[in-house]
């Protein structure tokens, strides 16, 4: 018989945060049933053994190398024989039975198409990065000028973080983050799945996107509740930041044609640039590990700039994923 949800969790060296992510899961189940899918990107500590010894029911896929997170979860989508597919990061936990909440509400509410709930972080208070507004020209602009940092969590100055709201209220947003998604298998198909060029980082914004084009709304259900970790099983700062701005350039790339698109690298660009120099003043004047970063990422703007090159499932299945390995995402599967 086959499920109401597959749960699609891609590990990689996420020895610490597993067992609690997948007991979570299943203790926090009522009444709908549930696949648990995990797809383990070729981790180096003790996360597969852990879930063998633990969890010897859960559906556990080898995939032998790094995908990376989009092609992780494609693959672990082949896999799921359910109505709907929920995307759930290793370092998160469920709590007031969130999984049947969103599974719920997504049944009573299946205009929406893509749905996510409200982050909390271990103290209850709200965890802000289970959704943001979609990328624009303007509020890359204000990422340019620094303003978004001036002004945080400002709705006007710093739109894709949606401002002061709670995430308490049912509100259609415009990226729904790979945290914590909902999606029915058949959109899912329907939309093709995570865009693979995406190693890690902007795989949700390409998917929100074009969700938005297909007709669908993704939404946030406030009632479906989890704490997430954040950060646990990031990778050193400089190879995280890369990915990030490599994800970002990709989105101008892939949606935005002509004068728009080169306006959007030259505002990335110009965003990183200026905090550049300016954390290099910051450190003549005191050291700033942060200062140094994006220096750092200043200088390999060549490379992030480019963006992901498309990659074809063959050359996925078969290993030779061409480029996608830089020195700085060696450094990211390292830390």
């Amino acid at each position: 018989m086959s499920a109401d949800v597959a749960v699609l969790i891609v590990t990689y060296n996420s020895e610490q945060q597993i067992s609690n992510c997948i007991r979570s899961v299943q203790v926090q189940r009522d009444h709908v049933r549930q696949q648990i899918i995990i797809l383990d990107n070729d981790s180096t500590d003790a996360t597969v053994a852990t879930i063998r010894r633990e969890f010897p029911d859960v559906q556990l896929i080898i995939a032998g190398k790094n995908l990376g997170f989009a092609a992780g979860v494609n693959e672990a989508a082949r896999h799921a024989d359910a109505a709907f597919l929920l995307l759930l990061n290793p370092d998160t936990e469920i709590v007031d039975h969130g999984v049947d909440v969103i599974v719920d509400f997504a049944r009573q509410k299946p205009q929406y198409g893509l749905y996510g709930g409200r982050t909390l972080k271990a103290d209850g208070s709200l965890e802000s990065s289970s959704c943001w507004g979609r990328p624009t020209l303007w509020s890359m602009g204000l990422f340019a000028f620094g303003l978004t940092t001036l002004f945080p969590r400002n709705a006007f100055f710093d739109p894709e973080s949606l401002g002061s709201w709670q995430r308490d209220t049912i509100r259609e947003v415009g990226v729904i983050t790979g945290c914590f998604l909902l999606i029915g298998k058949d959109a899912w198909e329907r939309l093709g799945g995570f865009d693979e060029r995406y190693f890690m980082y902007g795989e949700d914004v390409d998917l929100a996107i074009r969700a938005h084009a297909a007709g669908y709304r993704p939404v946030i259900c406030p009632e479906a509740k989890l704490r997430h970790d954040v950060g646990q099983s990031s990778a050193t700062p400089i190879a995280k930041m890369l990915l990030l701005f490599r994800g970002k350039a990709s989105l101008v790339r892939a949606h935005w044609k002509g004068l728009a698109q080169q306006l959007g690298l030259i505002l990335l660009a110009t965003g990183v640039g200026m905090r550049a120099l300016i954390g290099r003043i910051e450190v003549i004047i005191r050291p700033q590990p942060a200062g140094e970063l994006w220096f750092t990422l200043w200088r390999a703007r060549g490379e992030w700039l480019r963006g992901y090159a498309p990659v074809p499932v063959a050359a996925r299945r078969s290993g030779k994923e061409p480029g996608i390995i830089t020195p700085l995402v060696k450094d990211l599967q390292n830390g």
